[in-house]
């Protein structure tokens, strides 16, 4: 049995006051602690049985680092990078393989891969848009630059292609990832914004607005839950009667309304914009969303790649 400095154990035993974080692997009990401490806890306890140049990547990495990320399940694996031939394989752990020379950082306490390097290995998994949340808000955090990027995607190792197709229509300004999607939808559409503009009336300051569509005085924002919070309800009211008073026309989208009610979106804009409807923007729309975690379509493709890469082991067939 090893026991780690801050009491996590491996064994087959469990300890009484430990909880389970994997096969053979337990830690101190922790249930009066919140997600994200708990979080840290399981990923302390996983240095346990990682080889000790491991680092951990993908959306790991990414909530290590503060990152949004996208619409996740609730179980969702622990990823990590290794060198060598040693990549543990148990439940909840997904082992790649580190190719490249990289320089890992300490956050939390905790080995985390390049940014770069980061995004790279979630764009072997994820979708376009999912891979966009994470890396505008990347990019607005400062830790990935061009020339990084740059260095990754001429590795053209796998995932090099998605991820240049999302660096080239990344936007910094994104502070959501309701915004990001709100911008990925009027790119669909073949519509053209600026992103987080500050609106003035005869010069005095008025909001700043999510996107504004260019040659128009048309202000289209990303309305999530937290709007609905009473406070900010009311601060919102007062900010949508100062821009009732100038030329701007504010319009509020939810999720719903991109996910749901595509079609009627797309029309609304192309009535707005005084342009014929044409399917095709609607389609591609509809295959974005299909291919990422907000469908169950999505959903499916990547837990199951994400289970298989897992092995886990069928114990009831060793009887």
């Amino acid at each position: 049995m090893e026991i780690g400095s801050d009491g996590a154990i491996r064994g087959e035993v469990r300890a009484a006051g430990h909880q389970r974080v994997s096969h053979g692997l337990y830690r101190l009990e922790t249930t009066d602690l919140g997600p994200w401490d708990n979080f840290i806890r399981d990923l302390s306890a996983l240095l346990l049985v990682l080889p000790s140049d491991a680092v951990f990547t993908h959306v790991t990495g990414g909530r290590l680092l503060g990152w949004r990320l996208p619409s996740l399940p609730a179980q969702v694996p622990h990823f990590a990078a290794v060198r060598g031939q040693r990549r543990p394989r148990r439940p909840g752990l997904i082992c790649s393989r580190l190719t490249h020379q990289s320089s890992p950082r300490l956050v939390h306490g905790l080995p985390v891969d390049e940014p770069a390097e980061i995004l790279l290995r979630a764009a072997r998994d994820l979708g376009d848009i999912d891979l966009a949340i994470m890396l505008d808000s990347a990019v607005r955090h400062g830790h990935v630059d061009d020339a990084a990027i740059q260095r990754v995607l001429a590795s053209k190792r796998p995932g090099t292609r998605r991820l240049r197709r999302v660096w080239e229509g990344r936007d910094a300004q994104a502070e959501s990832a309701g915004e990001t999607l709100l911008r990925k939808f009027h790119d669909t559409m073949d519509i053209a914004t600026a992103s987080q503009v500050d609106i003035y009336d005869g010069g005095r300051w008025i909001c700043r607005a999510d996107l504004v569509v260019l040659g128009t005085r048309n202000l289209h924002e990303y309305d999530g839950a937290i709007h609905r919070e009473p406070s900010v309800h009311r601060r919102d009211l007062r900010r949508e009667r100062a821009i009732a008073s100038t030329e701007y026309v504010r319009r509020g989208y939810t999720l719903d309304d991109l996910l749901n009610h595509a079609a009627t979106l797309m029309h609304e804009l192309d009535r707005l914009l005084g342009r014929p409807h044409q399917a095709e923007r609607l389609r591609r729309w509809r295959a974005l969303i299909d291919d990422s975690f907000y469908s169950a379509v999505g959903r499916d493709r990547v837990m199951n790649r994400w289970y298989r890469s897992t092995n886990p082991v069928g114990w009831a067939r060793t009887a």
